[in-house]
This record gives C-alpha cells, structure tokens and sequence, in this order.
C-alpha cells in the first residue's frame, strides 16, 4: 500500500469519523472516485485503532470520573457527570441496539449495501434529518439531563450506521438534538457512545488477521494509519466541540446533501453509461 494513499484515507477517517458526515462513506468514495485498491482489513483496523486512541485521549478524565462513580470514589471532578450517576450504565444499554446490527448486518454493510445509491441517498436523508432536529430540538440539556429514555434513542439510531452514508455521529447527533440536547452536548454523548463500539470493531477486526499476522509490506502503512487517524480524530473531537458551543450544524447539514446529489448523480450516471 502506498504510503500517501494510507496518509489521505488516515486522515479521511479522522475527520470523518467524528464529523457528521459518515467516515464510511467516504473511505468507500475515496477509493471509488481515485482508482485506489480496496485498502483491506488490516489498514482497517488501524484506521479504528487510530480513531479510538484520539476519544479514549480526549475523554479520558469522564471515563475516569465514571469508573469512580461505579466504585464510589471521586474521580475527576467533572459537575456535569457529579450529578448523572448512571451515565456509564446509560451508555453501555445504549451500546446494545448497535452491537446487534452490526453483528446481524455486517457482511450487508460491506457488500450489498455500499452502492453509490445507497450511500447518496442516506447521506441526503441523514442530512435532512438533522435540519429538522435543528429546528425542532429545545437545544437546552445538558450531560447530567441525559436520561435511559435518551441514551437508548441514541443508542438506536447508532444503529442505523451500518448503512453507509447514514454516519454514527452524524445519526446519534441528530437523535441528540431532537431529544432537546444543546448541540454541544448532543457531541459528547456521541463521542462517548462511541467508544465501546469502536473499541469493539477494532478487537473484532483485529481477531480476524490475528493468524496472518501483520505483512511487512504493511507495518509502516498500519503505523501511519494508526498515528495520523489519532491525531486529526483528536483535534476534529476538540475543534467540533468548541464549534457547536457557539454555531449550527448547517455546514455539514449542506455538505451531505450536496455530497449526496453528487454521489446519486455520479452513481446513476456510471449505472447508465
């Protein structure tokens, strides 16, 4: 693998993992739209070992806060978890809905369902869906507000990401929003809802080359991957952050639509070549 093509797709997977604008969708575009071979599963697993050091390295003190809060000690400090105990079992319930899909829809996710079709038009879905959260949401709940209720229609809509396109934060910020969050707030529930999963595809996926073991060809390209998709996932978990403390999410609303009647545009047409 050349190592510029494992810096593009690391950083790809940076930024698109944490924004809501599918990291799927466009680790599968990319590749698609440049004449790149299939990356395989062995840089995958970096790109998801990449993304899982930056949010474990950016909430490490809440991880922290509520481990201590399961054994009843104060860890951390944060206010915020101080007073919503339970966050840790909401979002390992919210965790569930997830887990499930992907380990029912996996091989669909990877085959059948990664048509520019498709991924076009969950990308203009989504998209639409998070202009009417925008507007619908109260926007006035914070992190100790987040109840079971919440955490599981989060959790559901993480769901819906197997579908290329759909994108996992993109999916539980918006659910986030309608359940009344601040925009802010709808980001870190994502990203801390996140973790198990990506921790959970990264072990998943690094069982399965476990026999082969990592070729030579592949260890600089996996360590590139590794290391770059930390460091841009880590400055896009704090940039993002601090954005929506203070701005809408009608970039990126914008960006997938306009991504999504491109992509439907350049599907149908190769389809009608």
């Amino acid at each position: 693998m050349p190592l510029y093509q494992a810096i593009v797709l690391a950083v790809v997977q940076g930024l698109a993992e944490f924004l809501p604008i599918s990291s799927t969708a466009h680790l599968v575009l990319f590749p698609w739209l440049l004449g790149w071979k299939d990356p395989g599963l062995t840089f995958d697993v970096a790109l998801h070992a990449g993304t899982l050091v930056a949010v474990l390295l950016y909430f490490w003190r809440y991880w922290l806060e509520m481990l201590g809060v399961l054994l009843g000690r104060d860890w951390g400090g944060n206010p915020g978890l101080g007073l919503n105990r339970r966050l840790l079992w909401f979002l390992l319930a919210a965790s569930v809905p997830a887990g499930v899909a992907g380990w029912l829809f996996e091989h669909a996710a990877e085959e059948e369902l990664r048509s520019p079709i498709i991924i076009g038009l969950a990308l203009v879905i989504v998209g639409v869906l998070m202009w009417a959260g925008e507007h619908a949401g109260s926007r006035q709940r914070g992190l100790n507000d987040v109840g079971l209720v919440d955490s599981l229609l989060v959790g559901l809509a993480q769901a819906f990401a197997v579908i290329p396109g759909v994108s996992r934060s993109g999916s539980t910020m918006t659910a986030g929003l309608f359940r009344g969050m601040k925009r802010e707030t709808s980001a870190r529930f994502s990203f801390l809802l996140s973790t198990p999963i990506i921790a959970g595809a990264a072990l998943k996926k690094g069982l399965e080359i476990r026999h082969t073991g990592l070729p030579p060809e592949m260890r600089l390209p996996f360590l590139l991957g590794v290391v770059v998709a930390g460091l841009v996932g880590y400055l896009v978990i704090a940039v993002l952050i601090r954005y929506l403390e203070h701005r809408t999410f009608r970039v990126f609303i914008v960006y997938r639509i306009a991504l999504g009647v491109l992509v439907l545009a350049l599907g149908w047409g190769m389809g009608h070549a």
